[in-house]
């Protein structure tokens, strides 16, 4: 819930070319601005910039809770939440409701309502904030993101992130950190589209074995890619072992994850891991000259392995 602590009256509102500043009128000519929003704005017209500083944050529990504080001019205001946006939404909010009690400020429209995210287009929602929510609803485990692969030139850099949620994972790439996070957690949040918020289900329903191929399936699948593989001598030279994966990884509906690890090996080679989101989930290791090598040797290794399950009966 949120508090609010009032230290001194509001400072008077400057008077524009037009006559006394209305916020009321700010909000209605822009109407749908958020708590934060309107309060900026008040503060730029004010010369009142809002400060936000962070008074408590409790992650470790089962529902993270955080605290903000908000101080302008004279009046502070705090407020809480499950996330750090919305604990400063709630505190800006406090502090809005303090200024309307101000005689000298005039709102003759509607409070500002805190943004409703059904309402919102689905590149303005948080993926990652809703999918913990989704989570934390239903009784499972927070989601876990591991940046697996970094690489591109320093103008053009591309990041690989893991995100895994109770036994299951979808992995996200992008141009940064955040944004290969935000696609790993919207691939989940589009498999659970269909999910009724009221309803608390098992993970294991909702996606079952869709995120990943077995070895039944293997074995007995028609598929053009992985039968060629069971033909194939893997031994010609010049082939791309990497996009070959690639293409039975599409057709048998599984991810594949490259993992470059840090340290070289005992022999001075680069090594790398290379992760098949099947069911059982399957790791191949790989070593070569160069980070490519390595990824190349463990596709290789990967598509051995493939080789040897889908050719038994």
């Amino acid at each position: 819930m949120s508090q609010s602590r009032h230290r001194a009256e509001a400072p008077p509102l400057e008077r524009e070319d037009s006559g006394t500043f209305s916020l009321g009128k700010m909000i209605t000519a822009k109407p749908g601005k958020t708590p934060i929003q309107v309060l900026h704005e008040y503060g730029m017209k004010t010369k009142n910039i809002p400060v936000y500083e962070c008074e408590r944050s409790d992650v470790q529990i089962h529902v993270p809770t955080f605290t903000f504080r908000v101080t302008v001019g004279d009046i502070t205001c705090t407020g809480e939440g499950t996330s750090k946006k919305l604990a400063k939404h709630r505190a800006a909010e406090a502090a809005i409701h303090i200024l309307k009690a101000n005689a000298s400020i005039c709102f003759a429209v509607p409070d500002p309502l805190m943004p409703d995210p059904s309402k919102q287009p689905k590149n303005q929602l948080n993926p990652i904030g809703s999918l913990q929510e989704l989570a934390i609803h239903h009784g499972w485990r927070l989601p876990e993101y591991t940046l697996s692969q970094e690489g591109g030139p320093a103008h053009k850099r591309e990041y690989t992130t893991i995100c895994r949620l109770e036994s299951f994972m979808e992995t996200g790439k992008g141009a940064s950190k955040k944004q290969a996070k935000r696609n790993a957690a919207e691939k989940f949040l589009a498999k659970f589209s269909n999910i009724s918020p009221e309803n608390h289900i098992s993970l294991t329903n909702v996606v079952g074995n869709s995120l990943g191929c077995t070895w039944h399936s293997l074995r007995n699948s028609p598929g053009e890619k992985i039968n060629l593989l069971k033909r194939s001598l893997l031994s010609i030279p010049n082939t791309d072992y990497i996009q070959l994966l690639s293409e039975i990884a599409k057709e048998q509906g599984f991810n594949i994850t490259y993992l470059d690890i840090e340290e070289l090996s005992a022999n001075g080679q680069y090594q790398c891991l290379a992760e098949l989101s099947t069911s059982p989930i399957t790791v191949c290791h790989g070593s070569g000259i160069s980070c490519g090598n390595a990824q190349s040797d463990a596709a290789h290794n990967a598509l051995q392995y493939l080789k040897i399950i889908a050719e038994r009966k």
